[in-house]
């Protein structure tokens, strides 16, 4: 008998079904939305578990319904329906994780520490807010057709301990559990990263960590084997993720991450550190699979490759600047000095003895000094001499002082003669060889020499200087 109403949602198709409920996509007709139901079956259950699991159930739930994350699905409502648990969540156009790891996709390295980060981020955000999810797996991972990735199921994983042999083949849950979840201890955030690393093994290698033909080896491995390394399957792999796998899948919780948090810093460093890849980041896409998934992945190859150019292309300006700024700034070279001669000859320490000076030479140097000298008989000459040549400068001065007072009309008329006109033509053909400026002051000085007073053209100071 199928369902058409659980609570107020309207029941339009049935999107999934699992060992322990039915998801169906319905229409909330309050708010003319949309949503995905996730009804569960508990009828499996004793009377007893069911009671405990329907507790824990709506507890998770609500605690769940508080997150409001990007990478978390968000929970609308949870109810009873005719004695069926259920849960209202957003409605997700995607596709599951599981899906695209049973499609034979071979994921980018760059997709696979991306959609590995987002969950770490999600898982961070609920641990936060002390909510452990316990049920981290590829079926309940879902990437979106915008590509982003959002952790769902909540509260789903909290089954009783003594239903595990019920529903450990069915849903897988086993394969990406961790240590403390299969002996029944207390378990924190770090189980869920335990269980992301076991997801970011399966995205890398294409298959999960612990295998095996049923429950019990699963469990064995679980707490006994470590898987090999990633590397070892795909050794085109860095062995960055390597160390990313076994510090999160580590057998005790206190050598894990600390936190979700720091897994999603060493993702988001290696996805943008040179290098993913060994060698080639070529991604494969096997036969008979979509080309459009090849196409995107190639996409975004090409697109890390291009980053890598552009990095090492902007590191080559930087250094050529620093180069050229080190050569302009460089003081210049010293060029040694040429070596001074030393002179050999040996530097006399004696002084040399002034020169004599006669009784005469006193006399001079004594009255230039203004002093008074002895009257001597050998000075009396010396005293005549130096007169004569004083009243011989007084003649010089009077002379020129007598030459200043003639008018400067007298000094300034040019003598008259036949032969001016031809001293004037030799100047103006001088003024002529020069240029046009030096020309023009030339030819002025020319008029002003031989016909001052005039301030006409040449050919007219020549007449009318002829005419006197």
């Amino acid at each position: 008998m199928s369902i058409t109403q659980i609570g107020r949602y309207t029941i339009t198709g049935t999107l999934g079904r699992g060992a322990m409920g039915i998801v169906y996509q319905a229409h909330d007709p309050l708010i003319e939305r949309t949503v995905a139901i996730k009804a569960v079956d508990c009828k499996a259950l004793s009377a007893a578990e069911a009671e405990d699991f329907e507790q824990r159930f709506f507890r998770e739930a609500k605690s769940a319904g508080r997150l409001n994350h990007p990478n978390i699905v968000t929970i609308h409502d949870v109810g009873r329906s005719d004695a069926l648990p259920y849960m209202a969540m957003e409605f997700l156009v995607g596709r599951s994780l599981r899906d695209i790891l049973d499609s034979g996709v071979e994921l980018p390295l760059v997709r696979i520490a991306e959609i590995a980060a987002e969950i770490a981020d999600g898982l961070a955000f609920a641990h936060a807010n002390n909510v452990v999810h316990r049920d981290i797996k590829p079926a309940n991972i879902m990437v979106l057709d915008s590509g982003v990735v959002k952790i769902t199921d909540f509260g789903i994983a909290l089954l009783p301990s003594g239903a595990l042999t019920m529903i450990g083949t069915s849903l897988g849950t086993p394969k990406y559990m961790s240590p403390e979840q299969v002996v029944g201890s207390v378990t924190d955030g770090r189980s869920d990263i335990f269980s992301l690393g076991a997801v970011l093994y399966e995205m890398l290698t294409g298959r999960a960590p612990f295998t095996g033909d049923n429950l019990e080896s699963i469990l064995y491995q679980v707490l006994n084997i470590t898987p090999a390394l990633p590397s070892s399957i795909n050794p085109d792999l860095s062995h960055g993720f390597d160390r990313i796998v076994t510090r999160a899948m580590a057998k005790e919780p206190q050598d894990r991450y600390a936190n979700a948090a720091e897994m999603a810093v060493d993702l988001r460093n290696l996805r943008h550190a040179s290098g993913l890849l060994k060698g080639s980041e070529a991604v494969k896409v096997p036969a008979g699979v979509d080309n459009g998934a090849g196409t995107a992945a190639g996409a975004l190859a090409n697109s890390a490759s291009r980053g890598k150019r552009v990095r090492y292309f902007a590191a080559a300006l930087v250094a050529s600047a620093l180069v050229a700024a080190w050569l302009s700034f460089r003081p210049p070279a010293r060029v040694p000095a040429a070596p001074v001669a030393q002179s050999t000859a040996p530097l006399s320490t004696e002084s040399t003895p002034p020169p004599a000076v006669d009784a005469n030479q006193k006399a001079a140097l004594a009255t230039d000094n203004g002093d008074k000298p002895e009257a001597t008989e050998a000075s009396r000459p010396l005293k005549a001499n130096i007169a004569a040549k004083a009243k011989a400068r007084e003649e010089r001065r009077a002379a020129a002082t007598e030459k200043d007072n003639v008018p400067r009309s007298e000094k300034d008329n040019v003598p008259r003669s036949e032969n001016w006109q031809v001293a004037l033509r030799s100047e103006l053909s001088v003024c002529d060889r020069q240029s046009l400026f030096r020309r023009i002051l030339c030819v002025d000085k020319a008029r002003r020499k031989y016909c001052p007073g005039h301030w006409n053209s040449i050919k007219e100071c020549s007449t009318q200087t002829n005419n006197q």
